[in-house]
């Protein structure tokens, strides 16, 4: 289940699942199990405060509380509003609860040992104020585990921005599939460990919503991945090319080689200056180094179809020489990675970047800022405010440069220009260390020096890199993520072998 939902992509599903025959009542009664069935599984003691708001995450509430109450739990329902106002299915089931009802006021809160979150959920548009603000301080101020039907109250589903004042759950049940805001930051910081329930809504469903934003899992991107065939070679497998600093700047190009290499490209050389020849050289075993002083250079060396990926930008100098060089790669047939340097290089003219990659004849262009380059460079962009969340940032971005935009962090965005997009969570903290971005970089090109498609290549070396900090552990640095890969291919490698015999 790796498709992400927007709030309207969701009310489509449940839209589409009630005309088709569903009752919606019935979805209410399968989502206030799945609720019920968590808070039974992390409730210690018996008190257990259901805080419910006056719409069909109430409504999921109320079947919760039903159901705990019948398992020999002590409820209270603690409601937003009145009951009689309560609509549809929502107010279906809370004509079926029986148990204690009370306004919920922050006083209210305490005496319990569990509270459910079902104030408003997922479809959250507007900041919150007056007293659900006030009840939402209050649960987080009760001390004790707190459940969030669907997504934590405060927290915009599409965006994952919280408005204004969020719950801090300790574990959040949704339904059918994750929304985006369960995803990206800060709305996944809030939601503890997410179960997704099945509720009845069809699967088939996901055809006529054609989600476009996905998990960062194999699951995206394993068809694509490249597979050493018996009979291949070292050519056959791709020769990545990275552009190297000057003499004190080596480190960040060699960095992104060795991860190339790593990655499974045939073939990796480092395109050096001639005054750090010497350095790269005694550095470097199975990366070659050849001498590459100019532009001109660089696009002599690119000339040759069998060099098909490269990077720019680690550790390569800012400058009108490193715009140059970006041009000369953009110019070749060669997949291109840019990164750091490459694109605080085109700060002042954006608009020069975006002309050679159109011209670009090659295998896909990816951009992997960070975000203060990410703010240099898309600086229109990044200052828009109608365009608030990470997701539409990086989607933006892909769209008006042509190119795959990732954008980096915890919670790292790949967009491509067709609207596709994936949101990664397996990168650990120790992965904020000096030069894991480079790593990063040489990861990406060695995948497309391999042919994989720039979208999937991209994802996949997020995920990728992600696991090897994760397989680490504390102590990471850069020099480690090229290490950890193996072990982490291997994985991937057997699970697409399993996936190919079960699909036979």
């Amino acid at each position: 289940m790796i498709e992400l939902l927007t709030n309207d992509q969701m009310a489509e599903a449940d839209r589409r699942t009630i005309a088709g025959g569903m009752p919606g009542i019935v979805l209410m009664e399968n989502a206030g199990r799945a609720v019920a069935d968590a808070a039974a599984a992390m409730a210690k003691r018996p008190r257990i405060a259901v805080v419910a708001g006056p719409g069909n995450n109430g409504g999921d509430g109320f079947v919760a509380a039903r159901l705990l109450a019948e398992h020999g739990f002590a409820v209270r329902v603690l409601l937003l509003g009145e009951r009689a106002r309560l609509k549809g299915d929502a107010g279906v089931a809370a004509t079926r609860w029986t148990g204690q009802t009370v306004a919920a006021t922050p006083d209210a809160i305490g005496g319990c040992d569990l509270i459910v979150d079902a104030l408003f959920g997922a479809g959250l548009d507007r900041p919150v104020e007056g007293l659900p603000r006030a009840l939402i301080e209050a649960i987080n101020a009760a001390g004790v585990p707190v459940l969030a039907v669907d997504l934590p109250s405060g927290i915009n589903g599409t965006s994952g921005q919280v408005m204004g004042v969020a719950v801090k759950a300790a574990r959040t049940v949704t339904f059918f599939r994750r929304k985006v805001g369960h995803m990206l930051l800060p709305g996944r910081s809030h939601c503890g460990a997410i179960e997704v329930a099945a509720i009845g809504i069809p699967d088939s469903v996901l055809e006529a919503i054609a989600p476009t934003t996905f998990v960062n899992r194999p699951a995206l991107w394993r068809a694509a991945f490249p597979v050493p065939a018996i009979d291949g070679h070292k050519y056959a497998r791709g020769h990545a090319v990275v552009v190297s600093g000057g003499l004190s700047t080596t480190g960040a190009a060699r960095l992104a080689a060795r991860a190339a290499l790593r990655a499974g490209a045939g073939l990796v050389t480092l395109a050096s200056p001639r005054e750090a020849l010497a350095v790269n050289a005694a550095a470097s075993l199975a990366v070659m180094v050849r001498a590459v002083d100019s532009p001109v250079d660089l696009a002599d060396f690119l000339a040759d179809k069998r060099r098909n990926a490269v990077v720019l930008g680690p550790g390569s100098g800012v400058g009108p020489a490193m715009r140059e060089c970006v041009c000369a790669a953009l110019a070749s047939e060669a997949a291109v990675v840019l990164d750091a340097d490459a694109l605080t290089s085109f700060a002042d003219e954006p608009a020069a970047l975006d002309g050679a990659i159109a011209q670009h004849r090659g295998a896909g262009v990816v951009l992997t800022p960070h975000d203060g380059e990410f703010a240099r460079l898309f600086k229109s962009i990044y200052e828009d405010t109608h365009i608030i969340a990470k997701l539409e940032k990086t989607r933006a971005a892909a769209r008006q440069s042509g190119a795959v935009a990732l954008l980096k962090g915890p919670d790292t965005v790949v967009a491509a220009p067709d609207g596709r997009a994936s949101i990664a969570d397996n990168a650990p903290p120790t992965l904020a260390t000096a030069g894991s971005g480079d790593v990063l970089a040489g990861t990406i090109a060695g995948l497309m020096a391999q042919h994989m498609p720039a979208f999937e290549a991209a994802s996949a070396a997020v995920w990728l890199h992600g696991e090897a900090a994760r397989a680490f552990g504390p102590g990471l640095i850069a020099e480690d993520l090229p290490e950890m890969l193996p072990a982490v291919l291997r994985a991937v490698l057997d699970e697409k072998g399993a996936a190919a015999g079960r699909s036979r």
